[in-house]
């Protein structure tokens, strides 16, 4: 059977009902052989892959650019960690800020006290631990990771 990329592959359809051979043959030669199908899919693969390097790499930019102007400590860990929790920090806050200030009710003094608190979280696992969480829950985080736990309607005023 010739397949789409051209080449020519013999296929044991035996196996199939008879009634299902025609068909699937059909199937089969509208799509490249399995050589060409990997072939494919590995190239795939490692543009993937470069894609997600690039991401990482203009997102480690954007946080070490942040942490530098808003005067951030490095943080502590495995080197391994160091870059993802500069990332999920970077991220964590910057929507915490956007929902706290530039949508919510905060100014910037209640913000102040916050990003004083921030820059005492240095774990880089505490910062990866928290990705996926929203920024609105960032005040709540902090105080159990500081155990300053205040009790009040609004601990930051």
């Amino acid at each position: 059977m010739e397949h789409a990329c051209s080449h020519q592959v013999v296929h044991d359809l035996s196996d199939r009902p008879a009634d299902k051979r025609a068909g699937f043959a059909r199937w089969l030669a509208a799509k490249d052989c399995t050589d060409c199908w990997k072939a494919a899919r590995d190239a795939d693969t490692e543009s993937k892959e470069e894609w997600l390097a690039a991401k990482r790499a203009e997102e480690q930019q954007a946080a070490a650019e942040w942490a530098e102007q808003f005067e951030m400590p490095p943080l502590e860990g495995p080197e391994r960690a160091l870059d993802w929790g500069e990332r999920s920090r970077h991220q964590l806050v910057t929507a915490a800020y956007s929902t706290l200030v530039s949508e919510g009710t905060w100014d910037e003094a209640d913000w102040a006290v916050l990003e004083d608190k921030i820059r005492t979280v240095a774990r880089a696992g505490w910062w990866i631990d928290q990705r996926d969480s929203e920024g609105s829950d960032l005040p709540e985080l902090l105080d159990a990771a500081t155990g300053d736990d205040i009790g009040t309607e609004n601990p930051f005023r």
